[in-house]
């Protein structure tokens, strides 16, 4: 692991300002971008702490409020350690700022968070890799399907309604997705039942994706997120593993780095 530096950052959008984490290597030289898609309790201090760790491996990590329009983060109050008694309320006031979300909504947004990258002097030339979690995982395919020529990574944890039978479902987009793609799903989430691990994955294979599809078993939705009752630290050990092998073969071997 490289020493780090982690800075506040603004980025312009067509709607407003989306304030933002940038975290990269401290040594002066440009790295691989990767757009870190936050889950729904919002740009964080345990979100920073996973884009400090994905920067010590070597990358420069931009994590968006995705919820900017709302306010700046935290657009909503959280404590310290997220229980399951806990998550209800909180649930109830954040739903309405995911739902605002929406496929176009998120086009805008990347179009902007990738032009802020491709001219961010700690972000090395060529495309970028994205990592999502939850609600981040629509985001980070979203993204991928609608910028094929930019993004050449997309890995998606514990992602939820990724193929639904809605009109803009996200894995409607596969035939326009070129990126490598990984999902690690968790084996106890209602929001991503196997049916719907089934359509996505028939999407992306009819599509030509090269992919790969996982079920973590007995993770439940969020185990990533160390700073939740959701947390396993198997699962989430799992995940960076996948997540810096799938980064290391793709935009490394894009950026010509050892």
């Amino acid at each position: 692991m490289t020493s780090t530096r982690g800075t506040s950052v603004d980025i312009p959008t067509q709607d407003g300002t989306a304030d933002a984490y940038l975290a990269y290597p401290d040594d002066g030289s440009p790295h691989p971008a990767v757009l870190l898609y936050m889950d729904a309790f919002g740009l964080r201090p345990n979100l920073k702490q996973m884009a400090d760790r994905l920067a010590g491996n070597g990358y420069t990590v931009l994590v968006p409020n995705v919820f900017y329009r709302h306010g700046r983060a935290p657009v909503v109050e959280l404590p310290e350690f997220i229980d399951t008694a806990e998550r209800p309320e909180i649930l109830q006031q954040i739903s309405p700022l995911v739902r605002a979300l929406t496929p176009e909504v998120v086009e805008r947004d990347a179009d902007a968070y990738l032009r802020w990258l491709a001219d961010c002097p700690q972000a090395a030339d060529g495309p970028i890799g994205i990592t999502g979690y939850c609600m981040g995982s629509r985001l980070a395919l979203l993204t991928a399907g609608t910028h094929p020529d930019r993004v050449a990574a997309v890995a998606g944890f514990h992602g939820g309604q990724l193929a639904t039978d809605a009109p803009d479902s996200p894995h409607l987009v596969a035939d326009r997705v070129t990126a490598e793609v990984y999902f690690g799903h968790a084996d106890q989430d209602a929001s991503m039942p196997p049916e719907q691990i089934e359509r996505l994955d028939k999407a992306l294979t009819e599509a030509g994706v090269r992919h790969r599809s996982e079920v973590y078993p007995g993770a439940h939705h969020g185990y990533t997120q160390a700073d939740t009752s959701s947390y396993d630290a198997e699962a989430a050990d799992r995940h960076w593993s996948e997540l810096l092998a799938l980064l290391d073969r793709t935009l490394r071997r894009t950026d010509g780095a050892s």
